[in-house]
């Protein structure tokens, strides 16, 4: 299994359309065998989707993400984690436990939207 994280300074960065670089995990036996920061080549938003599926990305931890990187990380078969926060290694780590605190509704509350999550029951559960 490949697990990607928007990655800037060691930390989740938080933007996936904006990121500059990923780090990829390689596990095996749920355990990271290795690890490599990969620059996204300019590649934005949509095309990121595009770029971890070639990478073969089955997992993507990152912080702020839109309803359409969303879609297009849906139909690539990338299974997200969003509004992850905090060391990146420690995200990758907390994921393989079944530890990570990620945010289920992170579209909500990173882009403009004329509702607010609540709205439609969105808010009404924690983050796991």
């Amino acid at each position: 299994m490949t697990v990607a994280v928007t990655y800037e300074a060691g930390l989740v960065f938080q933007h996936f359309g904006h990121t500059a670089s990923f780090k990829l995990y390689e596990v095996e036996n749920n355990e990271v065998v290795s690890s490599r920061v990969v620059d996204t080549n300019g590649s934005g938003h949509g095309a990121l989707a595009g770029f971890l599926k070639a990478q073969n990305v089955d997992v993507l931890i990152c912080g702020g993400i839109g309803p359409g990187a969303q879609t297009a990380l849906a139909e690539a078969g990338i299974q997200l984690y969003g509004g992850v926060h905090g060391d990146a290694d420690d995200a990758v780590m907390d994921f393989l436990a079944g530890q990570l605190a990620y945010n289920p509704c992170v579209r909500c509350t990173h882009h403009d939207h004329s509702h607010s999550c609540g709205d439609h029951g969105c808010g009404s559960h924690s983050c796991h």
